[in-house]
């Protein structure tokens, strides 16, 4: 999740912020055409005037089984992060990769609380958009990205307009996080306390997941996911309400689980349940 620990472990021991949690990169690697997929650049805006940048994959089939709206991790920009869904339009499904403010072509500086801004901006796009249709959209978030959708399910003045939410490798509150990134090293141990609460938590998922529901939520984690241990996930499952649903691949790490065809069958699966209802 974190591009840089040592820099963590300094800045938290200085005064964090949860501007931690954001390691933009501004360039472009590829575009969704150079792995062979359609797409157009979509041009958004936030409520507080940030203009933002986004992706939109049509569905290979018509019309589209389900819209995606795809929530990224913290690194890097959705270039990089197109391979986590460029497997979904030949399945059948739209797919909408939004860059938060001041990741790729977005403007501004990234916050959480713009990152909620943005998200919402992606949502109202999605409902205004011709031939989407409202009653078959999901919000699918991995790693930063699950727990920001965890929490705009919970507290997004769209929230409703999502069929099914799902939650990959999230971490369930920002200061826990940063309390285990501090324990990964010895000397830094001590601090772990002390250091987390200069960390704002405001956002954190697991305090509101809970009110997902009805809304079905499905959580995602990897036995070995280092990052993000999934611990965080299991904290987040509890919380929720039903309907809920947790998968666990012990094999799996960060971000992992997603990788398999299989995996990916079984979401196409849980996502065709929830749409379908």
């Amino acid at each position: 999740m974190l591009r840089s620990l040592t820099a963590l472990l300094m800045m938290l021991m200085l005064g964090g912020c949860t501007g931690l949690f954001f390691q933009p990169m501004n360039r472009h690697v590829r575009t969704p055409a150079d792995i062979g997929l359609k797409h157009e650049d979509i041009e958004l805006r936030a409520s507080d005037g940030v203009a933002l940048h986004a992706w939109f994959l049509p569905a290979a089939t018509t019309p589209a089984r389900a819209t995606v709206l795809f929530l990224h991790g913290n690194a890097e920009n959705i270039s990089t992060h197109v391979a986590a869904v460029q497997w979904m339009p030949a399945a059948g499904y739209d797919v909408l990769l939004l860059d938060y403010r001041g990741y790729g072509r977005s403007s501004g500086v990234p916050t959480v609380d713009g990152a909620m801004r943005d998200i919402d901006a992606a949502a109202r796009y999605l409902v205004g958009r011709v031939g989407i249709r409202r009653d078959r959209m999901v919000l699918f978030g991995q790693s930063l990205g699950g727990s920001l959708a965890a929490w705009y399910a919970a507290r997004g003045p769209r929230r409703h307009v999502f069929s099914g939410v799902v939650v990959d490798s999230a971490f369930s509150s920002y200061r826990e996080i940063a309390r285990d990134a501090l324990d990964t090293v010895w000397w830094t141990r001590w601090a772990k306390w002390p250091a987390s609460y200069t960390v704002d938590d405001s956002f954190s998922p697991v305090s509101v997941v809970g009110d997902i529901a009805p809304v079905p939520v499905l959580f995602i984690a990897g036995g070995r996911d280092r990052i993000v241990p999934p611990a965080h996930s299991e904290r987040l499952f509890a919380a929720a309400n039903a309907p809920k649903t947790f998968w666990l691949f012990p094999e799996a790490g960060h971000i992992g689980a997603l990788t398999d065809p299989q995996t990916r069958e079984r979401l196409v699966g849980w996502i065709e349940g929830v749409v379908s209802r």
